[in-house]
């Protein structure tokens, strides 16, 4: 099945949400960049089913499509900007690695922790002080993901910040650094 780039545009567009996930679920194997460049849109499509088969398309797809990905961590979107950072991670794209580490300092918290959990799972040791200072981020989310990231690239936490986030007296915090209440 050949489709055009203004055909799935169409679809992706104005579709509805079960034609939307075909069209996506056709394009697995693309290297087009202006369709990769569609489907990483519907990354902030409003309906999650559509989002998820976006995200799917895009960490299944077996060609070089990491330029593209990396261009899309600058979008407007919030949403953009995080799934793209997790689908390069998934593809684990280790050269994508400092793109995303510049996400630690988004404006949104969503996007900070997606950034950190992305550079967890490359395992990015190279940029274990971006993830050290979200350890004074505000958002919660932030530092259990910073602490989550820390461990994955088996980076030693220090007791100054043992005792920093044992002051969250945050359930899930104080779960993964082993301590009981």
């Amino acid at each position: 099945m050949t489709i055009s780039i203004e055909e799935i545009r169409r679809i992706l567009t104005a579709e509805s949400t079960s034609q939307k996930i075909h069209v996506l679920s056709k394009l697995v194997e693309t290297d087009n960049n202006q369709i990769i460049s569609e489907i990483v849109k519907m990354l902030n499509d409003p309906e999650i089913r559509v989002r998820g088969e976006a995200f799917s398309t895009l960490v299944l797809n077996p060609k070089n499509i990491s330029t593209v990905l990396i261009n899309h961590l600058k979008s407007d979107s919030k949403n953009v900007r995080a799934f793209s950072a997790l689908i390069l991670a998934n593809r684990n794209d280790k050269t994508a690695a400092e793109n995303i580490s510049k996400l630690t300092n988004d404006d949104s918290g969503m996007v900070r922790s997606c950034a950190l959990g992305a550079l967890g799972h490359l395992k990015a040791k190279a940029f274990s002080k971006n993830i050290h200072d979200c350890f004074s981020d505000s958002n919660i989310e932030v530092k259990r993901s910073a602490l989550h990231a820390l461990i994955s690239i088996g980076e030693k936490i220090s007791s100054e910040d043992i005792s920093e986030l044992k002051k969250e007296n945050d359930p899930e915090i104080n779960k993964i650094l082993n301590i009981k209440n």
